[in-house]
């Protein structure tokens, strides 16, 4: 509003057809990278209405204006529905001058159908310009307006999937085994999130670091064992504990890398307060214990995004220890395991209804059921026939 208003003010001074060069999608770009497209259409309507005013005051209201300040920010939006990148950013600025170049020819075309070509080339010039302007002013300010209002965008999550990220390299070199179950919990989850309407690339991004405090002590967990195996020296508290400690110790790494708080929250909660039952039933045929030292410290999942990542996290552990997963043991499986998630209260602080906590263990079972598919068994030559 504030660099439309100076461009109006000048335009009396300088050219009434200033407002060619105002930065009409500038407004759409950044409210569609850090809110969502409903506002930013609305922002380009207000925007529209508020440009046209600000350049009439001094004559009639000028449809032309209103239009030309419309199509930009309605070009950038509808642009940016496939990707937020911020190169996609800069690519947009192209389409919005090419959408600008062309009001503005059918606007001549309309009144007199004549073009000075001198005039006219640096009207033309005002019209690129302002495409190109529009996305240097969004690159430019995202940054500082994510951090400002603590908006966590979509090219913020973007780059932290980027597998050069130092985190995932941390958790590749020190913690494959875990590195690879996220990769594999990422794919479930963005599935299933987009199944229930839920933020299939937040959910993605918060699978990818949920297990990152498992790089304090890689070997102490399954996946990451070769044959050796540290529990077998230690009593089964001592062995929760160190299980345990993982959603804290990933907290504190994510902290101190200064990850946005939505992804430390997830980490935090992908477990909630489940019991550790492995063991919690081999302490338990050592005498008598307190369930309370085997559970986690929680809270308990606050977003849908980290209930989805909390189902199929166990989900996709459980299903990888089965010794020959089928497509009707997967669905027993999970749904025994949603059984026990909703017995055990871990969704009552998040707003997940029980549909929508089926749906998610429906979208697990195809996924998996495709991963797990069965193979042909392929036929060994005698050796008569190799010779």
């Amino acid at each position: 509003l504030v660099v439309t208003y100076g461009m109006a003010f000048l335009a009396d001074d300088i050219n009434p057809a200033l407002y060619l060069l105002t930065p009409t999608a500038f407004s759409a770009l950044v409210l569609r990278n850090l809110l969502n497209e409903r506002i930013a259409l609305s922002s380009t309507l207000f925007m529209a209405l508020a440009g046209t005013f600000f350049y009439s005051t001094n004559q009639n209201f000028s449809f032309n204006i209103a239009i030309y300040l419309l199509v930009g920010g309605l070009v950038a939006t509808y642009f940016l529905r496939s990707s937020l990148s911020r190169r996609r950013i800069f690519v947009s600025s192209l389409t919005i001058a090419a959408a600008n170049v062309a009001v503005f020819l059918a606007f001549v075309l309309m009144r007199s159908g004549q073009l000075e070509v001198k005039e006219t080339s640096i009207l033309l010039g005002f019209a690129v310009a302002s495409g190109v302007f529009s996305a240097i002013l969004a690159i430019g300010l995202l940054p500082f307006l994510e951090m400002t209002f603590g908006i966590l965008a979509p090219t913020r999550l973007l780059e932290l999937l980027n597998p050069t990220h130092p985190l995932l390299k941390k958790l590749l070199v020190e913690a494959p085994g875990t590195y690879h179950h996220s990769m594999m919990v990422a794919n479930l989850a963005e599935t299933a999130c987009e199944a229930i309407g839920a933020d299939g690339l937040l959910a993605r991004v918060g699978a990818y670091y949920h297990d990152l405090g498992k790089t304090r002590r890689p070997l102490y967990f399954i996946e990451n064992q070769h044959g050796l195996n540290p529990h077998d020296r230690l009593t089964p508290p001592e062995s929760a504990r160190v299980i345990l400690a993982h959603t804290e110790d990933g907290v504190e790494l994510l902290e101190e890398a200064k990850l946005p708080s939505v992804i430390v929250d997830i980490c935090r909660e992908h477990h909630g307060t489940s019991l550790l039952r492995y063991f919690y039933v081999k302490a338990t045929e050592q005498g008598e214990v307190n369930e309370a030292y085997f559970r986690y410290s929680g809270p308990k999942p606050q977003t849908r995004e980290a209930a989805v990542i909390m189902i199929v996290d166990s989900i996709e552990a459980a299903v990888r220890s089965m010794k020959s997963p089928t497509e009707a043991g997967i669905q027993e499986l999970v749904k025994k395991i949603i059984r026990e998630k909703l017995l055990d209260d871990q969704f009552s602080d998040c707003e997940m209804t029980t549909r929508d906590i089926y749906r998610v263990g429906e979208s697990a079972c195809h996924t998996l059921s495709g991963l797990f598919h069965e193979r042909i068994e392929y036929p060994e030559l005698k050796k008569e026939e190799l010779k």
